[in-house]
């Protein structure tokens, strides 16, 4: 009986999640020592494969890469053409292979092995000749592909990304690689944005609304208007910060009082008011506002006012 569209993306999804699960067993002192000799690899990681298993190699390299370990990625097919000349003295080489008996994987071993470079084999087949031929071994043999027939590579390609995962999180702990590495290398789009964009970069912006404390009601609500953030600074003659006033205060104001006329800043405005230093990352701002329901900081360094940062700058930005 055919199954359902159901049944069989269910089937596929329990079949691949097991053979990620079953890795766990791999994971030996083997492992660590692999492991251990990437990380001290004085070189490059030089990672090659043939059909799936090469495109599985790219995208190793490039979280290698991403999470600083230099790596190259070497077609299989193409090292036997010319590109072996990548390959330099104090790399270290990964073959990747579900069977570890593909044409080129055979032909390709054997130089390597003459050029003197370290081998770590990811193969599937531990009776192979790429497994027999390696100094180190990063088992992913699964039990069973996704594919109906058994044929396609699908779960032992997702054990293959997965365990180049693991390497690249191991690797990352040895080397305490930490969130200010990650910026480094990943500086555009909205990823790189809050790994590296700080306050202030973008307070300067914006205009910088301030009143002294006696100022009038109709100076406040003015300087408000003027500067278009919802908000003002109050601060005395040597620019240190008082308070604010922002436009929910003024209409909380109106709604408790008739008598306008002899109301200064010093009698409205909110004192202590959260505030954040122009060095402080954009995503730290945004935690603030977050937790204390806020759309505005007040911008200060040493207690003196330097500026507004809005939640509107955020958005801007990509940081929401």
């Amino acid at each position: 009986m055919k199954k359902t569209i159901l049944e069989t993306a269910l089937t596929t999804i329990k079949l691949e999640a097991a053979s990620v699960a079953e890795l766990s067993v791999f994971i030996d002192d083997s492992f660590e020592k692999t492991i251990h000799e990437l990380a001290a690899c004085k070189g490059r990681i030089v990672i090659s494969g043939i059909g799936k298993s090469a495109i599985v190699a790219q995208k190793i390299v490039a979280t290698l890469n991403s999470t600083g370990t230099p790596s190259l990625f070497m077609h299989a097919a193409d090292a036997i053409h010319g590109d072996l000349g990548m390959i330099q003295r104090e790399d270290i080489v990964m073959l990747i292979s579900k069977s570890g008996e593909s044409p080129e994987i055979k032909v390709l071993v054997p130089l390597i092995k003459n050029f003197g470079n370290t081998l770590i084999g990811m193969v599937g087949n531990m009776q192979s000749f790429l497994a027999q031929s390696s100094d180190h071994i990063l088992n992913t043999t699964v039990s069973q592909e996704a594919c109906p027939n058994n044929l396609a590579p699908t779960s032992s390609t997702t054990a293959q990304m997965v365990m180049g995962d693991v390497l690249a999180v191991c690797l990352m702990e040895l080397h305490g690689f930490s969130g200010h590495d990650f910026a480094k290398y990943h500086p555009g789009g909205n990823l790189g944005k809050r790994l590296y964009l700080r306050v202030a970069d973008l307070y300067t912006n914006n205009e910088q609304p301030k009143v002294l404390p006696d100022a009038t009601l109709k100076q406040v609500i003015v300087e408000i208007t003027e500067k278009r953030l919802g908000v003002t600074a109050v601060v005395n003659e040597n620019n240190k910060v008082l308070g604010i006033i922002t436009d929910g205060d003024l209409r909380r104001m109106l709604e408790k009082t008739n008598e306008l006329g002899a109301i200064k800043a010093a009698d409205i405005l909110t004192a202590h008011p959260k505030s954040i230093d122009p060095g402080m990352l954009a995503v730290e701002a945004l935690d603030i506002m977050r937790n204390h329901d806020i759309s505005q900081l007040v911008v200060a360094e040493n207690e003196k006012y330097l500026g507004i940062l809005h939640i509107h700058d955020l958005v801007r930005e990509g940081i929401i």
